[in-house]
Parts: structure tokens; C-alpha cells; sequence
């Protein structure tokens, strides 16, 4: 197994940076930097770091011991707190990197080697990258309990109970008893209705918990110069959208990213809903209405100083907001906004906030935050359903383990090497 290192912190000028490496070599490789003496281990101890080669000196750092198992990696760790300048950092990497055994880690390798040394499950590595890719104040809070174990107390808790059930099921086909009904054995079938059940109320979350992580969708449509790109400038406190008389100007999605009440938020800008005979806004304006079925919530705006058209009121529904821009021109029958004075802007990000909020209310539990835990439990589920219809006690029995397999895979308790590498892949490069 070879040592691996990589700068933990941030690449910009700061005070301090922490380069990690962990393996076997980690104290090998501090010698190989001029260390003399031995390092006790969770003791902060100040050193001079020099280039194995030159014997020039690198900084003066302050370096931390983590013996194994009792570090992240579960393997020898040792940490370098150095000083934060591009100069600094750069020589070390370099010095680390010339050391034989000793090689740059890939991203996320520090936790793929933890959750292969017991560190952490699968969830618990997930939410590792959900806490440090958190932008707002819930996305923080979900990841933070993800770590604490919630999921994989869950999820681990229906396999233990799942493993029993198989285990009495296993039983009644190794020493059958003549009054047993052929299929699942009777007992068992009300603590697997329970687990179903179990299962599918857990499903049942609207995907609160992906929605949570990717930030909810919100689309603003409306007409040719209903005033959308001005109105996501100003939600947005930015020139992110090109604003002009001009009809059809915007011709492509444009997205912008908020936070709004803690909540992740994406913002899109569409082109103006109207017929036209031109291939490129044509094409913009199905885009737009494509992204219209898929959101969680619309706005849809009229020009307060025009009558209001077809085509966006096709798009009101239970997801929308009626918005009536230009109300320094005219007042609409409604919410009224304009982007030039101001007007109105606060009580839309008001009633915003709290749509969302309605869209995220939390619920008693923790919730699926990836496609993968979806994916797994919905397989699970059709083989508990598939093993309460058995019509032999031996097929039973096979549902129950492809159930209790999917399980595992969120968790990474049975194989799942097929799917470390993409788990793992998205992880900067230090964690």
C-alpha cells in the first residue's frame, strides 16, 4: 500500500495550509524531511521541513502524528500545518512527491481508504462531500446528520431485522414441518409487511433529500419582454441575464444559483413563450417548456401594461406564482413587481421563501439524498413484495436475500467495488 498526500485546505493564499498523507510510510516519509527523534503521537511538535534532495529548507511547520488505527484513514496519518503562501505549499508537494513509495492522492482517496479500513459506511462518505460542496444553511444540516449516522442507522437496522427473517425462513426450509403452508412461513409475513411498509413511507419523501443537495428548481417564464431577465437580475442582486427592448433576446436557459431562507435555490431565465418561425428561438422556447414540466415551482409574469397572454397562462397551475412586472408603468391584479424601483421585489422573495420551505418541510426521520439509495431501496422493496407473493418457501428465501444485498449496497456492507470508484470520483482531492 503506498503513502499518499495531498493539500487538505484551500489552494488560495491564507495563513495556514494543511497538507495530509496517510499510509504506511507517513512517519518514514517525515524522517525523509529531516525529522529527528520520534513523534508522539497526537502531540503537536514544531519542525523545520527540508528538501529531502537539496537540504534546503521547506517552512517550519507544526506536524501532527495520528497512529493507526486511530486517525481518519484508520491508517498512519500525519498532518503538516504549514504556512499558507503558494511558494510554501508548492515546495512540499514537490519534496513529498520526490520520496519513493510517496505519491500524489487521487480525489478521495483519504475517505475511500477510511471507509475500506471500517472508518465510515458508504453514507457517512457521502455526506463527507455534502459538507464540504454545502452552500446553504439546510444542505449544511443534512449533511452533518447523514454523518452522524442517521442513514446508516436506518438502513442497517432493516438489514438486521431482515437478516433474522431469512435466518427463521432458511430454518423452515432445513427442518420443515408438515404443518407449514408451502411459501413464506406464516409468522414471518406481518414483520415483513412492516418492513415493507416501512420502506415505501420512507420512498414516499418527494425526493426531499436529493432535492435538498442539487437545490430546488424554480423556472420563470412569461412572454417576450414580460420583464424575466430583469426580474432574475434583481432576485438575483446581479447583471446575470442580458436585458433589451428587443424581443426574443433571450434564446437559451440561464440559470442562477440563491440561497434563499437556507434553502438551495436554481433560478432559470427561459426564452419568451410565443409562436415564431425562427428555428433558433423556436428551439429556446421548447427548452422552456421542457423545464416548466420539470420544476418545483414557476413564476409565471405578465406585463402590467398589456393584456395577458395565452401562452403563459397555459402554464399556471398549482406550481406558480402570478407575477405582474413593469409596476412603476401599471399595477396588475396581483403581485406586482419592478425590477427598476424595487417595488414588490421583497414580498416575492418573501412568499418565495416560504413556498420553499413548504417544498422542504421536514418531515420525522432521515430522507434518501442520492439516486443510488433510491435506486437500491426501490429494489429492495420489489423483492420483499416479490417474497410475499412466493409460491415456494425456497423463492422466498431468495427475494429476502436480493433485498437484504440491496440493502447493503447503500451502505457498502456487502461488495460494492463496482461503484467506489463513482462514489469517490467527485471528492476533492485531500478528503
Amino acid at each position: 500500500m503506498e503513502t499518499i498526500f495531498a493539500l487538505a485546505s484551500g489552494s488560495v493564499r491564507a495563513a495556514i495550509a494543511v497538507i495530509r498523507l496517510s499510509g504506511p510510510q507517513a512517519l518514514d516519509v517525515c524522517r525523509a524531511l529531516s525529522w529527528k527523534g520520534d513523534i508522539e503521537p497526537r502531540h503537536v511538535h514544531i519542525h523545520t521541513l527540508t528538501d529531502p534532495e537539496s537540504g534546503k529548507a521547506l517552512d517550519q511547520a507544526v506536524v501532527l502524528f495520528f497512529k493507526a488505527p486511530f486517525s481518519y484513514t484508520g491508517e498512519d496519518l500525519v498532518e503538516f500545518q504549514l504556512h499558507g503562501g503558494r511558494a510554501v505549499v508548492d515546495g512540499v508537494l514537490q519534496a513529498l512527491a520526490k520520496i519513493p513509495g510517496c505519491r500524489m492522492a487521487e480525489p478521495g482517496e483519504f475517505s475511500k481508504r477510511a471507509f475500506e479500513n471500517g472508518k465510515m459506511d458508504l453514507t457517512e462518505a457521502e455526506a463527507v462531500a455534502d459538507l464540504i460542496d454545502a452552500e446553504t444553511e439546510a444542505q449544511k444540516l443534512q449533511a452533518l446528520d447523514q454523518l452522524h449516522g442517521s442513514l446508516s442507522r436506518l438502513y442497517e437496522g432493516w438489514a438486521e431485522s431482515l437478516s433474522g427473517i431469512l435466518a427463521h425462513q432458511e430454518a423452515d426450509i432445513e427442518f420443515p414441518d408438515e404443518d407449514l403452508p408451502k411459501g413464506l412461513g406464516t409468522a414471518l409475513r406481518p414483520n415483513i409487511e412492516h418492513l415493507l411498509k416501512e420502506l415505501r413511507s420512507h420512498l414516499d419523501d418527494n425526493r426531499r433529500g436529493e432535492r435538498l443537495r442539487d437545490g430546488l428548481l424554480i423556472a420563470i417564464l412569461g412572454a417576450p419582454n414580460a420583464g424575466k431577465s430583469s426580474l432574475l437580475n434583481a432576485l438575483s442582486r446581479r447583471d446575470a441575464a442580458i436585458v433589451s427592448e428587443e424581443a426574443g433576446t433571450t434564446r437559451d436557459i440561464i440559470e442562477v444559483h440563491l440561497d434563499l431562507g437556507g434553502y438551495p435555490v436554481i433560478l432559470a431565465d427561459t426564452a419568451g413563450l410565443r409562436a415564431t418561425d425562427n428555428k433558433i428561438e423556436a428551439e429556446g422556447i421548447r427548452r422552456a417548456e421542457r423545464l416548466a414540466e420539470k420544476a418545483d415551482l414557476k413564476l409565471a409574469l405578465f406585463d402590467a401594461t398589456k393584456e395577458q397572454d395565452a401562452e403563459t397562462l397555459k402554464q399556471v397551475d398549482a406550481r406558480t406564482t402570478t407575477v405582474f412586472t413593469k409596476a412603476d408603468l401599471a399595477k396588475g391584479k396581483g403581485l406586482s413587481v419592478s425590477a427598476t424601483t424595487g417595488e414588490g421585489i421583497d414580498l416575492l422573495l418573501k412568499l418565495l421563501t416560504e413556498a420553499i420551505a413548504t417544498q422542504f418541510k421536514t418531515r420525522a426521520g432521515p430522507v434518501p439524498t442520492r439516486a443510488r439509495h433510491r435506486a437500491a431501496l426501490e429494489e429492495a422493496a420489489s423483492a420483499l413484495e416479490r417474497c410475499l407473493l412466493a409460491d415456494l418457501p425456497e423463492l422466498a428465501a431468495e427475494d429476502l436475500r436480493l433485498a437484504l444485498r440491496a440493502l447493503g449496497r447503500i451502505t457498502g456492507r456487502v461488495h460494492v467495488e463496482e461503484i467506489l470508484d463513482k462514489i469517490f470520483r467527485d471528492f476533492c482531492i485531500g478528503k
